[in-house]
């Protein structure tokens, strides 16, 4: 299942990734940290939405409230509660 997250209070302004059975795929930010967004990317392809959670939900930026990190495990935790019901 494709899923779009518009993220909030980050650099990056949407997530676009693809999620079965709970793993995580072809994660794609828009706008943001370039270098660094395609790295976090590549890094979390073909973990579990709960795994991408574990490592990085609640991870901020400077003297931000959140990160880009950090709103990916809001999107995949968000798209992993859509896909199960």
């Amino acid at each position: 299942m494709h899923y779009t997250y518009r993220t909030s209070g980050t650099c990056a302004s949407k997530i676009d990734f693809e999620i079965n059975d709970g793993v995580i795929s072809d994660v794609v930010f828009t706008n943001g940290c370039n270098g660094n967004l395609k790295a976090i990317s590549k890094l979390v392809d073909g973990w579990t939405a709960d795994d991408i959670a574990d490592k990085l939900l609640g991870n901020t930026c400077g003297f931000k409230s959140t990160s880009c990190a950090d709103q990916l495990a809001k999107a995949v935790l968000a798209a992993k509660d859509e896909e199960t019901k």
